[in-house]
C-alpha cells in the first residue's frame, strides 16, 4: 500500500528529472545556437591543403605520414602511400636540427608528360612533426632552355652571313683591279646582307609577338583585303619560281585583328609554297567560315613533310629541307611567326602534309561578331573590291582546297 511520503517521494523524482532534462536540453539548444554557421578552422585548413597547387605530405617523427593532398601524389611526393624516401631523410634531418630544408624531389627517371623539375623543402612543425612542401620547376626549367636554344640558335645564324659578308669583302679587296669579279663577289655580298637583314627583321617581329611588347589593338579586318595584299607581296617571288597562285571567289568575311600581321603570316605561308614547290606547280587560297572561326587555308604541291617533323616546323629555326631553305635565303622563323600571330588573335594553326604530295597551312581566326549578321557581311562584299586573280596557265591544272586532299583544312597543332 502506498503511503502518502512514497508518492510525495516519487512525485518529487518526477519533477526533478523533468527539470534536470528541460535545463540539459536548453543548454544544448543554446550550444547549438552559439555554434557558427559554416566550416569551422580545422575544415577550412583541410580544404586549403587539398586545393593548393604545391604537393604537401605531414610526416610524424618516424616518417609516416599524418596528411597529404593530391598534387602530392601528382608531384612524385607521394607513392604506393608511402612518401619519397628522400622526403623521409630530410624530415629525420629537419626533426634533429630544427632548421628547414630543400631538397631535389625531381624524378628519377623519365615518366612521359609528368612534372621534370620538382623542389621540395622541408619545415619543422614541433613535437616531431614535419611538413614537405613540393613546388613543380617544370615549366621555369623548359623556358630557360627555350631561351638557351634561342640564344644559340640566334648566334648560330647571325654568324653565318656575317662570316660570309667578312670572306666576300676580303675577296673583293684583293681582286680589286678585276671589275667582272668585283660585280661577282659584290652581288653575293648583297644577297648575304640582305638576308642578314631579313634574319634581323622577323627576329624583331618574333620578339614582338612573344611578348617585348604591347601588340597594338584589334580591329574589324577584311578577310579578302588580307588576301589581296598578301598576294602582291608574293607576286614577284611567284613568277620567279613560275608558279601560279590561284584563290577562290572572295568571302566577305571579316575578323577581328590586326590587319598587318595577319598579313605578315598569309605572306610567310605563300613564300614558304613557293619555295618549297616545283616550277611550274599550282600554290592555292581558300577562305571558308566553320564553327565561327575563318579558315584560310594555303595549298602546295610541293615536297611535303614527314609526319615525324610536323610537329617541329612552327619552331624557331627548324627547316624541314636545309638544302632548299638555305638556296632560298629562308630564315627558319617564317613559321614561328605565324604560329605567334595566330596565337595573339586566339587562332591556331592547322598543318596537313604528305611526302611526295604537298601541304596545306590553315590559319584560323575568331570570326568577327556583328551586331547585325545580316548585314556586316553584306557591307564587306559591297565596299570590298574583288581580290585580283592569278590566272593558271594551261599546262597547269586549277587547284583549289576542296578538303577531300585534306581533310578540315588540315590538323590542329
Amino acid at each position: 500500500m502506498t503511503t502518502p511520503v512514497s508518492l510525495a517521494l516519487a512525485i518529487g523524482a518526477l519533477v526533478a528529472g523533468a527539470v534536470v532534462g528541460y535545463l540539459l536540453a536548453r543548454a544544448r539548444t543554446r550550444r547549438e545556437e552559439a555554434r557558427p554557421l559554416g566550416p569551422t578552422v580545422a575544415e577550412l585548413l583541410e580544404r586549403l591543403v587539398r586545393s593548393s597547387n604545391n604537393g604537401i605530405v605531414v610526416l610524424n617523427r618516424f616518417g609516416d605520414m599524418v596528411l597529404h593532398n593530391p598534387r602530392a601524389y601528382e608531384l612524385g611526393l607521394v607513392r604506393v602511400n608511402r612518401a619519397d624516401p628522400r622526403a623521409r631523410k630530410a624530415a629525420e634531418q629537419v626533426t634533429e636540427t630544427d632548421e628547414p630544408l630543400e631538397i631535389d624531389l625531381s624524378p628519377l627517371e623519365a615518366r612521359g608528360r609528368q612534372p621534370e623539375a620538382v623542389l621540395g623543402q622541408v619545415r619543422p612543425l614541433g613535437d616531431g612533426f614535419t611538413v614537405v612542401e613540393a613546388v613543380d620547376h617544370s615549366e621555369a626549367i623548359r623556358l630557360e632552355a627555350v631561351r638557351r636554344d634561342f640564344v644559340a640558335n640566334v648566334s648560330h645564324e647571325l654568324k653565318t652571313p656575317v662570316g660570309a659578308i667578312a670572306l666576300l669583302t676580303e675577296a673583293v679587296l684583293d681582286a680589286a683591279e678585276d671589275v667582272a669579279e668585283v660585280r661577282r663577289f659584290g652581288g653575293k655580298i648583297l644577297r648575304e646582307s640582305t638576308r642578314l637583314g631579313q634574319l634581323v627583321t622577323e627576329l624583331i617581329a618574333l620578339s614582338r609577338l612573344q611578348g617585348a611588347e604591347r601588340l597594338p589593338d584589334l580591329n574589324v579586318v577584311e578577310v579578302d583585303a588580307v588576301v589581296r595584299e598578301a598576294l602582291g607581296r608574293t607576286t614577284l617571288s611567284a613568277e620567279s619560281a613560275d608558279i601560279r597562285i590561284t584563290t577562290d571567289h572572295p568571302s566577305g568575311l571579316l575578323v577581328e585583328g590586326d590587319r598587318t600581321l595577319l598579313v605578315t603570316a598569309l605572306s610567310n605561308l605563300l613564300e614558304n609554297a613557293v619555295n618549297y614547290s616545283p616550277a611550274g606547280s599550282p600554290v592555292s587560297i581558300s577562305r571558308r567560315l566553320a564553327d565561327g572561326m575563318v579558315e584560310i587555308a594555303v595549298t602546295d604541291r610541293g615536297i611535303g613533310i614527314a609526319e615525324d617533323e610536323q610537329q617541329r616546323v612552327f619552331e624557331r629555326f627548324y627547316r624541314a629541307d636545309k638544302a632548299r631553305s638555305r638556296a632560298t635565303g629562308g630564315t627558319g622563323l617564317g613559321l614561328a611567326i605565324v604560329k605567334h600571330v595566330a596565337a595573339n588573335h586566339g587562332g591556331s594553326v592547322g598543318l596537313w602534309s604528305r611526302p611526295g604530295t604537298g601541304s596545306t597551312f590553315t590559319l584560323r581566326i575568331p570570326a568577327h561578331v556583328s551586331p547585325d549578321p545580316a548585314a556586316e557581311p553584306a557591307r564587306a562584299a559591297k565596299t570590298s573590291p574583288a581580290p585580283r586573280q592569278e590566272k593558271t596557265p594551261e599546262r597547269t591544272p586549277r587547284l583549289v582546297v576542296t578538303g577531300q586532299d585534306s581533310p578540315d583544312h588540315g590538323g590542329n597543332l
